[in-house]
């Protein structure tokens, strides 16, 4: 099975390829075909799966198809996320897979200003992301009408429902037109989940997806326990072995990435970061240099670096440990590819011990702890 088999057009497919995609994930190849006629959608499927694709691939296809280039932009396609960080996630997946497209997308959260976001929706948008608080913020204000949206995505609902959103959630929900095509992802399925979703659903297709849950038998793996203000001197010193040729880095987010990468240079490390931010050309041409080995070190966000294959990648470092314990997994499974052996290093400060612990207790074992380094916190 591949993207092409799903019926997806031309530029899709071509952004796909771009990136390195070829094969769908699970989720993707059971949801893409249904919502792409038209179905409602519960989903159990948890970060690190591919659900973001499994939704914002039949949307974009949708809306690009019977787009009127002669009608005003007015929201058509809404996707509810709890917190900015997957937000900002969903936000450069739709970015990514829309370059080729002529549909526009922007991204609303709390915490920062408003004028920026008021900027772009004026602008008007065919795609918004955003969370419950300030989506509703500026219902209110008058800044946002919710009348023409006709594809729903409540991303990450049991997460939802645990920050206290559920309120909100249906204030929301109450805005939306009747006749829309909805799609509900959750990671659990309770009592209290399953009755939001038959508020909010019409004779749904249900896909469920497990989890990863193992990690290559031959990728080493050890942590590094440091103090978050010695992070970089760490791995500054652990690139210093020569054994290390060549380096995945994985940083949360996008400002990381650009630090680091910038530490490393001024180290006389070579390092290009690739992130969301970042122009098509110029992560085309950081990818490039990574695999032709120009560029020793190539440090990530998890977003940008999907579809990231090199061969003989030997060593992944975690800069900074995931928030889902499924990432991790799908991070180090860049190396020991192919029959190939590899190693993964991890750096964890006082803060990250509880991502620590969902990661040994997801894969089912400890990972080794590495002491005799100079920043040992």
């Amino acid at each position: 099975m591949t993207f092409s088999n799903l019926k997806l057009i031309k530029p899709l497919i071509t952004a796909l390829d771009k990136m390195g995609y070829s094969v769908p994930t699970p989720i993707q190849e059971q949801s893409i075909p249904h919502l792409l006629e038209g179905r409602d959608i519960f989903g159990c499927a948890q970060t690190g799966t591919g659900k973001t694709a499994a939704f914002a691939l039949p949307i974009l296809q949708l809306l690009e198809t019977k787009k009127d280039p002669t009608a005003r932009r007015t929201i058509k396609a809404l996707v509810l996320a709890p917190t900015r960080e997957l937000a900002l996630q969903i936000s450069d997946n739709f970015k990514m897979y829309s370059h080729n497209l002529s549909l526009s997308h922007t991204t609303i959260f709390g915490g920062v200003s408003q004028n920026l976001q008021v900027r772009d929706l004026r602008k008007g948008v065919d795609i918004l992301i955003a969370t419950p608080g300030r989506l509703l913020d500026l219902i209110n204000q008058g800044f946002i009408k919710l009348n023409d949206v006709e594809f729903f995505v409540l991303d990450e609902a049991d997460r939802m429902l645990d920050m206290g959103f559920i309120n909100d959630m249906k204030k929301v929900i109450a805005k939306l037109p009747a006749k829309r095509q909805t799609m509900f992802f959750s990671a659990t399925v309770s009592p209290d989940i399953m009755k939001l979703a038959n508020t909010i659903l019409k004779n749904p297709v249900s896909v469920s997806v497990t989890p990863v849950s193992s990690t290559a038998t031959l990728v080493s793996q050890s942590v590094y326990y440091v103090k978050k203000e010695n992070k970089r001197s760490l791995l500054t010193y652990v690139l210093k072995d020569g054994k290390i040729e060549h380096a995945l880095v994985f940083t949360r987010t996008k400002r990381g990435a650009d630090k680091v990468a910038k530490d490393l240079n001024s180290h006389g490390i070579k390092a290009e970061a690739i992130h969301g931010n970042k122009s098509q050309n110029a992560r085309e041409r950081a990818l490039k240099g990574f695999k032709n080995r120009t560029i020793r070190i190539l440090v990530a966000t998890d977003i940008a670096s999907r579809g990231i294959n090199v061969d003989k990648l030997s060593h992944v470092i975690n800069y900074e440990i995931p928030e889902q314990a499924e990432t991790y997994v799908h991070r180090i499974g860049r190396t020991g590819r192919a029959g190939s052996s590899g190693i993964a290093l991890s750096f964890c400060t006082q803060d990250e011990m509880p991502y620590l612990k969902d990661i040994n207790k997801l894969i089912k074992k400890n990972i080794d702890v590495v002491k005799t380094h100079p920043y040992n916190s």
